[in-house]
């Protein structure tokens, strides 16, 4: 956890330390929102799609829009998170101890953005939305070797990944912005860095 708050601090710093760039005549509708990677680390929430867990799990987020009509975008996306957990059991000929469990989580799957900049008549600087994100799950499940129990305990994630998103970016370079996205699943800060 302390990695990460060094790096919400990091780009903090940036963003505060960085000059205004210099602004191009954009009249509100008519800014065009895709070649974008967005780069983001959060928590997978333990109310949202992770709960299984029963915890936060850091999770890495990347996507790629793409503009598709007037202030919508299409992403792919991929995530990636993995975790451990230690389960007790033992049989007659098996001791009772605590064996490993591990299991790592990569959603793929494509996210939908509506941007809010000419509803709000917001300024460059800014960019508001509401998302929605859409794919599957591929996850990969290993035990101990000298585990002899049943393997299906842990039942882990669904396949079928849905999560709903808002969030906003402040464009503190022409081509670099910060992002916060809050959402169902996965909360996420990071990097908008614009082609």
């Amino acid at each position: 956890m302390k990695n990460y708050t060094r790096v919400l601090y990091l780009l903090i710093v940036l963003m505060l330390s960085g000059k205004t760039y210099a602004q191009q005549t954009v009249q509100p509708g008519n800014e065009n929102y895709g070649k974008t990677l967005n780069i983001g680390i959060g928590l997978g929430g333990y109310a949202g799609y992770y709960s299984y867990i029963g915890h936060e799990l850091p999770v890495l987020h990347l996507d790629y829009e793409f503009d598709i009509a007037n202030q919508f975008t299409l992403a792919p996306f991929i995530s990636f998170f993995t975790y451990s957990q230690s389960y007790y059991w033992g049989s007659n000929k098996n001791p009772y101890r605590y064996y490993n469990y591990h299991q790592t989580v990569i959603p793929i799957g494509i996210k939908g953005t509506y941007y809010f900049d000419r509803l709000l008549r917001l300024n460059q600087h800014w960019d508001l939305y509401a998302a929605g994100s859409f794919g599957f799950a591929f996850v990969s499940t290993r035990w101990d070797t000298d585990y002899y129990g049943d393997k299906k305990y842990y039942q882990g994630a669904n396949p079928l990944f849905v999560d709903l998103h808002i969030g906003g970016e402040y464009h503190f370079r022409q081509r670099l912005g910060l992002i916060v996205d809050l959402s169902t699943g996965v909360s996420s800060i990071g990097l908008a860095i614009h082609n």
